[in-house]
């Protein structure tokens, strides 16, 4: 198997065809929004972004698998190559011409994640990590922040939108987090808000009833960048569909000791 900078480079090669596509899409003519549940908007942009990713890796690697938003489920156990993408997280930001949407590529090897990258498309910025290698953007390696004074904290979130019957546990949540850190933001990408926990622009970042290929990429970089994540109970969430919450290392945990509470 080549190294992992090979695999950061092809994820990277394919999220910004993608990109650059998502970026020339008119909005207005994405065609007819469906629904694969309620609120959980798709689109032709969505589709098609993720037909030129998969072009894109197999023709790198064409004994890779995949797993995606709008492909099959994808193996629990993966063994060999495992591509985990999103094609567009934040179609709704989207569809609303609200600039804050990604493309998202992670790659595991026999279950290992060992390459993430995410692209912020509105902006075109490329942010990458591997495994041992650090997270970086624009040849300047990432750190996520040292604050560790909730009272000046900003925290990331996202809110429950494809199963509302955590709507009323995130909502304690939302309110225990009100009440302790100095602010709150919530922007709508998945991806994006845990690149701003690697940035150090969030110190901490919590959601709820999140699938893999809207974490997995982001997960490696904060990870790569100092941080830590982890699902509500403390476990690895990349392969689950469940809640994340990430962080610097002090602030992850006053975060999910403070989540786990409600």
């Amino acid at each position: 198997m080549r190294d992992y900078q090979e695999l950061v480079e092809t994820a990277r090669k394919a999220a910004l065809v993608a990109a650059e596509y998502i970026r020339g899409a008119d909005r207005k003519s994405a065609g007819e929004w469906g629904l694969k549940g309620r609120r959980d908007f798709v689109t032709e942009v969505d589709l098609r972004s993720e037909e030129l990713i998969r072009q894109s890796l197999s023709a790198a690697y064409p004994e890779s698998s995949f797993m995606g938003e709008e492909l099959s489920p994808g193996p629990t156990r993966p063994e060999g190559l495992l591509w985990i993408v999103d094609p567009l997280d934040g179609t709704t930001n989207f569809l609303h011409g609200y600039p804050w949407y990604a493309v998202s590529i992670a790659a595991l090897l026999d279950g290992d994640l060992v390459a993430g990258v995410v692209v912020n498309v509105a902006y075109g910025t490329v942010y990458q990590a591997t495994k041992g290698g650090g997270a970086w953007h624009d040849g300047r390696r990432l750190a996520v922040s040292q604050l560790a004074d909730p009272d000046r904290a900003l925290i990331g979130t996202g809110f429950p939108f494809r199963d509302l019957s955590q709507l009323g546990l995130y909502l304690r949540q939302f309110a225990a987090v009100s009440r302790a850190a100095g602010a709150m933001r919530r922007a709508g990408s998945a991806a994006l808000d845990l690149v701003d926990v690697a940035l150090g622009r969030f110190d901490a970042f919590w959601e709820l009833s999140l699938a893999p290929w809207d974490i997995a990429a982001g997960t490696l970089i904060v990870r790569e960048a100092g941080g830590c994540v982890t699902d509500l109970q403390g476990a690895d969430p990349v392969l689950r569909h469940g809640s994340v919450v990430a962080g610097n290392p002090a602030m992850h945990a006053w975060l999910l000791a403070l989540l786990r509470e409600e």
